[in-house]
């Protein structure tokens, strides 16, 4: 009994130290690639793009459900982006408060009698409206039936008229310059096609926000947004920067990312009855690239480039959470065909992998070994000195690791200029292994639970709205 305990004990040791070395690999390779990101960006004249006639059409793509308090200033700060050739897509999806007739008023809408191509299946497109006020002549609103974030994205890839989209939240907040930036590596491909491409989101949470643009960066006020930073931080710059290098990224956040809209159609557009529908679409627009042979990339930009409002509640955060394993758990089970598969290459031999061990095994893991300390503690049958040994050591390797992140972002970005906003981030990563990172383990528990229950809801995600003056 004593050996097989000890046998246990090891195997979770070692699973820790093996996750350590791949965040600690990650983040070396996304180091070196951000400073090469920096060096060869520094000569960028990025006002070319923007004042270019050639700059290529973009659509952006902004699902709106519910959202009468705050549309009007959202499709505004859309509109107020700085280049030359785009529209705007709001997308109403079957609101039941007063959203559209915000929108119609105060953009004058008018409803066009004009045919929609449906490419992509999705639900009925009750009409389209486009402003007779030239001021808004980039806006048009597509009012259609309820069918949820995916489909509404459908239904603006349908209308879409540039051969690129950008799909966004409505309620976050864009960098003036995010177009231009986001563009840039479609319009430098050589060999591979660029079919996608993500960039950096910050939480905009007690930032200054007036007339839809960021004004202000300040450290979230409370200790769970704060926490929040930490980890975009950690997920952005040190994990995502280092898969686009390695030309393995599985995910560009459904907050912002650009996609190649012919790509995007023949791969099927958004698959609906996944919660995770924008990490689903970039694995299925990779898999038909391979399964067609076609040379191609996917890449990533660590701007700092589109700001988002964090969960400050843990009920919310919890469903967030909980929704974000069940996506990545429907996701891989619908690709499972990619594991190990060398046709995929890095894809099936080391992404894949990676996220099922690390992302969604690792939860369970580490909630299977609490609940084994304890039976074994119940017994008298572990051996402190070891395992307080172990505590200590993950404890370290987690305050070390958000350290290392806060370095990174001091030394490229630094878009917290105040000792005291450090020093806040820094008191939230002496915590956050204490009272964060159990709340996220019992969060992803629960995920799946909610996955063999049948869950396919995404559940009240309310938000408080970002400060303005």
């Amino acid at each position: 009994m004593k050996d097989t305990v000890e046998i246990i004990i090891w195997i979770i040791f070692i699973f820790c130290v093996s996750i350590m070395s791949a965040y600690l690999i990650l983040a070396s390779i996304s180091i070196v690639a951000l400073k090469k990101y920096l060096r060869k960006n520094s000569f960028s004249d990025y006002k070319s793009v923007l004042n270019s006639s050639f700059a290529p059409p973009i659509s952006i793509i902004a699902p709106a459900y519910n959202e009468g308090k705050t549309i009007v200033d959202n499709a505004k700060s859309l509109l107020a982006l700085h280049y030359n050739n785009f529209e705007v897509l709001i997308i109403n999806d079957g609101s039941k408060d007063d959203t559209l007739q915000k929108m119609i008023e105060a953009f004058d809408l008018q409803l066009l009698q004009v045919p929609v191509n449906i490419q992509i299946e999705c639900k009925e497109i009750r009409g389209v409206y486009k402003s007779s006020n030239p001021a808004f002549k980039k806006l048009s609103v597509i009012d259609k039936v309820n069918g949820g974030k995916a489909d509404a994205l459908n239904a603006g890839i349908n209308v879409a008229t540039a051969p690129y989209i950008t799909c966004i939240d409505v309620d976050c907040v864009l960098e003036q310059d995010s177009l231009i930036k986001m563009v840039k590596p479609f319009l430098e491909a050589t060999k591979k096609r660029v079919i996608a491409s993500g960039g950096v989101v910050r939480i905009a949470n007690s930032c200054i926000i007036e007339n839809g643009r960021l004004i202000n960066v300040e450290v979230p006020d409370t200790f769970i947004a704060r926490v929040q930073v930490l980890e975009y931080i950690r997920a952005f710059l040190l994990g995502r920067m280092a898969w686009s290098q390695m030309d393995g990224l599985l995910l560009i956040s459904g907050a912002f990312g650009m996609f190649d809209k012919e790509i995007v159609i023949k791969a099927g557009g958004y698959y609906h009855k996944t919660v995770g529908e924008d990490m689903e679409l970039v694995v299925r627009m990779r898999r038909y690239m391979h399964d067609n042979k076609l040379p191609y990339t996917v890449t990533f930009i660590p701007d700092p480039l589109c700001w988002t409002e964090a969960p400050e509640d843990f009920k919310i955060l919890g469903r967030q959470r909980s929704r974000w394993t069940r996506g990545t758990i429907e996701t891989l089970w619908l690709h499972r065909e990619m594991l190990f598969h060398p046709k995929y290459r890095i894809l099936g031999l080391l992404s894949y992998p990676f996220w099922l061990v690390y992302e969604y095994l690792a939860p369970i893991i580490e909630a299977t070994g609490l609940i084994f300390s304890i039976i074994l503690a119940c017994f008298g049958l572990i051996n402190w000195h070891f395992f307080m040994l172990l505590i200590i050591f993950v404890y370290t390797f987690a305050i070390l690791f958000s350290m290392l992140s806060l370095l990174t972002e001091e030394t490229t970005y630094y878009q917290y200029t105040k000792r005291k906003d450090y020093m806040k981030l820094v008191y939230a990563a002496l915590l956050e292994p204490i009272f964060f990172h159990p709340f996220v383990v019992y969060s992803a528990i629960k995920g799946n639970i909610d996955l063999i229950k049948g869950k396919k809801t995404w559940g009240d995600m309310t938000r408080k709205g970002l400060s303005k003056q």
